[in-house]
């Protein structure tokens, strides 16, 4: 059963990472996978925050980084050092396969993807803590450009993105459910009974 699995996920690498290839692929995706590339984004976001939330600024900073937090620490020092799992462009039975678009495939293990984890988490906390939007889904579809980035440049399976994906959203599930529970409790400061959205 597992030996079962394992060859379908290198199928599904091996379909992203080679049949999918594609000129404009191979330069967009590992500026996608970077993180400094999500900058201007990150400050959009703490901006519509600041602008549309100031008196809640504090508590959407506080349950963001402890979001990414749980999500980065659990993948990279938790469940990565349990595992095992070699990157595909590391490991020796496989890595003549991979197309690798990245300078470097990275030392750390591959599952599973702390990029997943992270992103996902992130975007599930927004779609809970912000205004019911229909635009808020597409929180979801930058988390999965990035996650499916990451196998397209070679430095992991799609089993990889996707169980970090399920360990993202469980997580942001559980902090942005917190931070709503704390914007509804009147004891937090510095939010009053009518500065509170959520009551």
């Amino acid at each position: 059963m597992i030996e079962t699995l394992r060859n379908i996920d290198y199928q599904f690498f091996q379909f992203i990472n080679t049949a999918c290839a594609n000129p404009v692929a191979d330069v967009v995706c590992p500026i996608l996978r970077n993180k400094a590339t999500w900058i201007p984004l990150y400050l959009l976001l703490a901006f519509y925050i600041y602008k549309h939330f100031s008196t809640k600024l504090l508590w959407f900073i506080l349950f963001g980084a402890l979001t990414v937090l749980l999500s980065d620490q659990t993948a990279s020092h938790i469940v990565k050092p349990l595992v095992h799992r070699l990157r595909p462009c590391n490991n020796p039975d496989f890595q003549n396969q991979v197309r690798l678009l990245v300078e470097q495939c990275g030392n750390g293990f591959s599952f599973i993807s702390a990029h997943a984890a992270n992103h996902f988490a992130l975007s599930t906390f927004f779609v809970l803590t912000f205004p019911k939007n229909k635009w808020n889904n597409l929180f979801y579809l930058w988390a999965a450009i990035i996650s499916l980035s990451q196998v397209y440049v070679g430095v992991h399976f799609p089993a990889d993105v996707a169980v970090g994906a399920l360990l993202g959203i469980a997580i942001g599930a559980l902090t942005g459910n917190w931070c709503k529970l704390a914007l509804q409790n009147n004891r937090f400061h510095p939010f009053s009974k009518n500065q509170n959205p959520y009551t």
